[in-house]
């Protein structure tokens, strides 16, 4: 815990001696504050998460779960408004965008700094997908039968979304999904039950619903599913934080820091970011490494963009995961109060 306040009374102290910003070369310089800033802060979730784990004891579960909620608000709202930041200046100064540019089109033209306008739910779950299979593929073995992943409904469905956060969500429910079917059928003849995703398009929203047949959720793990910190595994979940020290490995957070064989290193004085996917943070964690995080961060996902997501389990059948989407530009984000902040 004192790491995190640490990092935080940091952040505060080198953002306020900021001076104000009249120039193009003051934004970069501030950009690049800003990067260095969040990359430090990838160690605060798996920190925080191991501090509320060892506190269970002294706390009670709703007021860790009320504290955990909150403050995740709150720094995914301080990180949207970086992260926009960041893509911004980088559309700003991109060849395209002045107008004697050689290339009068923008390759980005859909994108408004992070925010995708034309993000489509069947292609974010088939690509999620392929991911989801890989990394069950690398858990389970080469020989491993994986099930099938069948789309349905308004496969052309487009709203505006970040594609990051959106792709963080469905990925780890296909995870979730796909590896809970291997299991329960390893030993099984016969083909593995395929994993449903319906699709359905809405004026105001999108619901995904995630559909398989995997045994569904045991009764001890199902009263603290949305839980921080709290259930039967938690002492497993914290020996395993030990070894990620960075969250970036299970959470859309910064992109890690990973460079690609044949890929040249990127200039330490350059502040923009790689041009990387939530999916390439996937890979960050060990296939076969849980931390009970997931499904909590994707509902506070979900639900700081105004939708919803809820899990439906028929133990010993299987689970169905609704994703409600609430299209971005018709309600607000569901912000963290300073009074609400105050009264944790």
């Amino acid at each position: 815990m004192s790491h995190v306040y640490e990092l935080y009374y940091k952040a505060f102290e080198t953002l306020r001696r900021v001076r104000d910003i009249k120039t193009v070369d003051d934004n970069d310089r501030y950009c690049k504050i800003i990067t260095e800033t969040l990359q430090e802060h990838l160690t605060v979730i798996p920190k925080l998460a191991m501090g509320i784990i060892e506190c269970q004891s002294l706390m009670k579960p709703e007021e860790i779960h009320k504290f955990m909620n909150t403050l995740l608000r709150s720094r995914i709202s301080r990180r949207v408004i970086a992260e926009q930041h960041l893509a911004l200046t980088e559309t700003f100064h991109s060849p395209w965008h002045f107008p004697d540019a050689k290339q009068p089109q923008d390759p980005n033209a859909d994108f408004v700094g992070d925010v995708f306008l034309r993000c489509n739910a069947k292609e974010v779950v088939e690509e999620c997908s392929q991911r989801a299979r890989t990394l069950a593929r690398e858990a389970f073995g080469g020989a491993c039968r994986l099930p099938e992943v069948i789309l349905q409904g308004h496969l052309n469905a487009t709203f505006p979304y970040i594609l990051s956060h959106l792709q963080y969500i469905v990925g780890e429910l296909l995870r979730n999904s796909i590896e809970a079917v291997v299991e329960k059928w390893g030993d099984l003849p016969g083909h593995p039950a395929p994993v449903e995703v319906l699709i359905c398009e809405a004026p105001q929203h999108v619901i995904i619903r995630i559909s398989d047949r995997g045994g569904g959720i045991p009764k001890d793990i199902l009263p603290n599913l949305w839980s921080f910190g709290k259930g039967p595994r938690s002492h497993i979940h914290l020996e395993n934080f030990v070894r990620v020290p960075k969250m970036a490995a299970t959470m859309q957070e910064l992109k890690p820091s990973i460079t690609s064989i044949g890929e040249t290193a990127p200039d330490a004085n350059d502040w923009r970011r790689p041009a990387d996917g939530s999916l390439s943070s996937l890979t960050y964690r060990p296939p076969n490494l849980r931390l009970g995080m997931g499904l909590p961060m994707s509902r506070v996902y979900a639900e700081y963009w105004a939708g919803s997501l809820e899990l439906h389990s028929l133990e010993g059948y299987g689970v169905d995961a609704f994703l409600t989407i609430s299209k971005l530009g018709n309600k607000n984000e569901q912000l963290s109060t300073r009074a609400s902040m105050d009264a944790v």
